[in-house]
């Protein structure tokens, strides 16, 4: 049995509650999460001034000492010789064995899921992270029967990401068929609601200060268990909360 920390954030191009853009600030969250993977959204690449045009994903990924996969789904000619990029990043201690980009539906800004393959002890891993439409539930449902068709085959895979919606919503439909909700499969789960709170347990990630919806979720094939599901304290380094699953896969993968 091999066993996974895994870590999905979306993380606001790095501006906190606060309204300041903060890169120490996110890593020392990340670093304390001591995620083996970190699957990141909304990540900017010398996009623009909201982020000091610097490249997030690359310095996150030094700062925590861990490889990295990008996809952007925004990717335009910048002032200079750096591309202006925004989308998802995905950090690993665990070795990558490749990742691939895949452009997702619908109308407004564009979509798109990372793929990884991610290495184990005796076997490998899928990880997708990805980020879906805010504008309406028919492109979201368009983009989760995408999602769904890269997860056709059987092998051990996760995907995570701000799906904008909630886990039981009707377009998230085709996931369910293929996938399970790891929240709801975790043994032991905990948030940032109050123990006295309508929503404890529940694991709300949004909005940071006082979270009232579970858009950020992670999702799982068929013989990953999932041991342990907690909402982290994103410590205001973005609008969302961090969501943390321990897994648990059989040797080989």
């Amino acid at each position: 049995m091999t066993s996974v920390r895994l870590v999905s954030f979306n993380v606001h191009h790095g501006v906190g509650r606060d309204g300041r853009h903060d890169l120490p600030r996110l890593a020392q969250v990340l670093a304390a999460a001591d995620a083996d993977v970190v699957c990141l959204q909304e990540v900017d690449r010398h996009f623009g001034d909201r982020s000091e045009h610097v490249d997030q994903a690359l310095l996150l990924s030094r700062a925590l000492d861990l490889e990295l996969a990008w996809g952007p789904s925004i990717d335009e000619p910048g002032g200079g010789t750096d591309r202006r990029q925004y989308g998802n990043a995905l950090l690993s201690r665990l070795p990558l064995l490749g990742s691939e980009l895949h452009r997702l539906p619908g109308q407004g800004e564009p979509r798109t899921a990372l793929r990884a393959r991610v290495q184990l002890a005796g076997g490998e891993l899928w990880v997708t992270t990805t980020h879906l439409s805010s504008r309406s539930a028919e492109d979201r449902a368009a983009q989760a029967a995408a999602l769904a068709g890269l997860h056709d085959h059987p092998q051990a895979a996760v995907l995570v990401g701000d799906l904008n919606a909630a886990a039981t919503a009707p377009e998230l439909a085709p996931l369910r068929e293929r996938l399970s909700d790891a929240w709801e499969l975790a043994a032991n789960r905990s948030d940032q609601a109050g123990r006295f709170s309508l929503h404890a347990r529940q694991g709300m990630t949004h909005p940071a200060r006082r979270p009232r919806m579970r858009i950020d979720q992670v999702w799982v094939s068929a013989g990953v268990t999932v041991t342990g599901a907690r909402v982290l304290d994103g410590s205001g380094a973005s609008d969302h909360h961090p969501l943390l699953v321990e897994l648990d896969l059989p040797a080989g993968g």
